[in-house]
């Protein structure tokens, strides 16, 4: 079986083409560009010979029901959606409604403990910040969500009269004295970003005070920018959400 999966983000749609067990002919195009050229500016992009599309979608109902037509017609087969569970393929959902989670955080979930199998703390770096945490028998301890990086900024420059719009910059060593900047649009960036690593940074202290030995996992568009800056060494994992699809359709529940 061939199939095409997709991560529709805010910013961003993320895709890869699940074949023999692996993950290839990766790709993406930003919302922005979908809405300047409709979406048929995707069909340029993916393949058209699948099996069946597999999508994981926080970009809403409406935009789904869109996806579905268009990407279902070029692809010529069925387009199915990712829902979030109460438990299913080893991990178990602590939201009191577990549809309340968003399906991106769920199946990035699903994607981290196939491969790791113990406690780890998942952390998608877009947007928004998501952090989860989970045990060593795959139980959602629960999670966090945070303004990302140049969300903090683009809030800064909305909210006030003298900070400027900044774009984020390259990320930097946790120890390096570059974080105290020396003008306001530097300061806007050192600040968001160190603001992301410090939370996660106490995410990670708080789960090994209470005797937790946590993987870190990393993902998200803006990953690369504190993957060098976190108290411990995580994996980076550009497509994890699609690795939580590949393992949702490979593996029963």
């Amino acid at each position: 079986m061939k199939a095409l999966l997709m991560d529709v983000g805010n910013s961003r749609i993320k895709w890869g083409v699940l074949e023999n067990g692996e993950i290839r002919r990766t790709g993406h195009i930003s919302q922005e560009r979908i809405r300047d050229k409709g979406l048929q500016a995707i069909t340029t992009k993916i393949p058209r010979r699948v099996d069946e599309v597999f999508v994981s979608n926080v970009a809403g109902a409406t935009f789904a029901t869109r996806l579905s037509g268009v990407v279902g017609m070029h692809c010529e087969c069925d387009v199915r959606f990712a829902r979030t569970e109460r438990s299913g393929w080893g991990v178990t959902n602590s939201y009191t409604q577990p549809r309340r989670i968003g399906v991106d955080r769920w199946v990035a979930m699903i994607g981290a403990f196939a491969e790791i199998q113990s406690a780890c703390l998942v952390v998608d770096v877009g947007t928004a910040l998501t952090i989860d945490a989970i045990d060593d028998e795959g139980q959602h301890l629960g999670g966090q969500i945070i303004a990302g990086v140049s969300t903090m900024a683009d809030a800064l420059a909305t909210s006030t009269s003298d900070i400027p719009l900044v774009k984020p910059a390259p990320g930097r060593e946790r120890a390096d004295l570059g974080m105290f900047a020396h003008n306001t649009a530097a300061a806007v960036r050192e600040g968001a970003q160190n603001a992301v690593a410090g939370a996660i940074d106490r995410s990670i202290q708080t789960l090994q005070s209470n005797n937790y030995r946590p993987v870190v996992v990393l993902t998200g568009g803006d990953a690369s920018r504190i993957l060098n800056a976190l108290c411990e060494t995580p994996l980076h994992r550009p497509h994890l959400v699609l690795q939580g699809l590949a393992h949702m359709l490979d593996t029963a529940r």
